[in-house]
């Protein structure tokens, strides 16, 4: 088989269908990358074929000045109950969102916040022709796009290729999707709106499978949350970390126990606001009778003083060094998220204020994490403050039971099918929605 894999402009993205990849590569398929051409070097760090389609992007200009654009999550005493979300250990309501509350009052108004962002920032029409046109040449069988990644799904619709999505974590495109059907009224579908003459274009139409795929594969553990009525094909994410030398000392045993600081790869990638600051990070652990790595280049540090218990780095490949860390803070990035469990660490995220990504997957894992025992949802990055950080660590260090809770969590996740297990799979799916030619 041919298979086109189509990412959206962020390393993160890349790296979560990498493995993938490579899985159908060694198994002896022909592989191709397709991306903007601001990402070809990321791609051609993963040692894999890649074609750039479309005009650069230049995301970081475009990003720079964005601001979270959030409102919190909305919690008034006329909500109903469930919306309380969870309960905290004395039994409590927290009155923290759930997932399932994404787009609730209005799914509407998001589902159309969401396609014009992909369609503004993304993917300009210039990406639907040129990434065709290479279709039409290459001629794949099966074409897996991340899930903001339309272009992929039209590719696929013209050349009569299979169409699979590949999550980073939570279905939110398919969440929405569900919540505008069943909400009240006639809402139109912007999605639709965007799509169908771009598609008629090319003589095809619009229909569901444009927007969810013909199936999706999701590298996220069954306990996050997924809405229904998709088929999600479950896989273990690999975490990849891209090239990166590993200092020594990420091997030697701590003197004390080691803690890691990360605030991920796709928001230092853009400069994008609404992170956790560095100030109140370092404030957080300063006094701490630990050994902090915090992954953080000069830019997020800027100025702030630096504790004597804080190591701070430009980069190092969490794959290295999660397995000497006894806590790991984190913003609910995918690769984060899927290291720590692959190494048994408890977990503590802080997930940013954009809520792109708050509802994207962190908010999920935090919560997911809390309710199994095995990590803190500490708050979001632009509410929560160095004592709230300070409590939810020295709880997570001196109560037993959440190192007990992550070791579960890693006999569980290392027990689900990896790449190479979900192969067969997609060559029989591949040969059902493939369309003769």
């Amino acid at each position: 088989m041919r298979i086109l894999f189509v990412t959206n402009p962020f390393r993160a993205h890349l790296y979560v269908q990498v493995p993938m990849a490579w899985a159908l590569r060694t198994a002896g398929h022909e592989v191709c990358v397709a991306a903007p051409p601001d990402m070809a070097e990321s791609v051609a760090h993963t040692g894999l074929p890649g074609v750039s389609v479309g005009p650069a992007l230049r995301l970081e200009e475009k990003m720079a000045n964005a601001v979270p654009g959030d409102q919190p999550m909305r919690m008034t005493p006329t909500d109903p109950p469930e919306r309380f979300g969870p309960c905290d250990p004395r039994g409590l309501r927290t009155g923290r969102s759930a997932q399932s509350d994404y787009g609730w009052d209005d799914p509407h108004v998001e589902l159309e916040d969401f396609t014009a962002g992909v369609r503004d920032v993304f993917f300009p029409e210039e990406t639907f022709d040129d990434l065709v046109d290479f279709a039409r040449a290459w001629r794949p069988d099966l074409v897996v796009t991340d899930p903001t990644a339309f272009p992929g799904a039209v590719a696929a619709r013209v050349v009569g290729a299979a169409h699979a999505r590949m999550l980073w974590s939570v279905d939110r495109v398919a969440q929405l999707r569900a919540a505008c059907r069943s909400a009240p009224g006639s809402g139109t579908d912007p999605l639709r709106q965007w799509l169908g003459p771009v598609l008629e274009r090319f003589g095809c139409e619009f229909d569901e499978t444009v927007a969810l795929g013909n199936w999706t594969i999701s590298p996220s553990p069954p306990w996050i949350w997924q809405p229904e009525g998709v088929h999600h094909l479950p896989v273990r994410n690999i975490p990849f970390n891209g090239p990166a030398t590993t200092p020594r000392w990420v091997f030697e045993r701590p003197a004390r126990r080691r803690v890691c600081i990360t605030q991920g790869i796709s928001h230092r990638d853009a400069t994008i606001g609404g992170s956790s600051s560095a100030r109140a990070l370092f404030e957080a652990v300063a006094d701490l009778d630990i050994e902090v790595v915090a992954t953080l280049n000069a830019h997020q540090v800027g100025s702030v003083p630096v504790p004597d218990n804080v190591r701070v780095v430009d980069f190092v490949p969490l794959n290295a060094l999660l397995p000497s860390c006894s806590a790991f803070v984190h913003e609910g990035g995918t690769g984060a998220f899927a290291a720590a469990l692959e190494h048994g660490v408890p977990q503590i995220v802080v997930p940013n204020d954009f809520k792109v990504e708050k509802w994207g997957g962190p908010l999920a894992m935090g919560l997911g994490l809390e309710r199994r025992g095995a990590g803190v949802y500490a708050g979001n990055s632009s509410t929560f403050t160095a004592d709230a950080l300070r409590d939810s660590l020295k709880r997570v260090l001196e109560d037993p039971s959440y190192a007990a809770g992550a070791a579960r969590l890693r006999t569980e996740y290392t027990s689900m099918p990896g790449p190479n297990d979900v192969v067969p799979a997609l060559e029989r799916l591949t040969a059902r929605y493939r369309t003769a030619r």
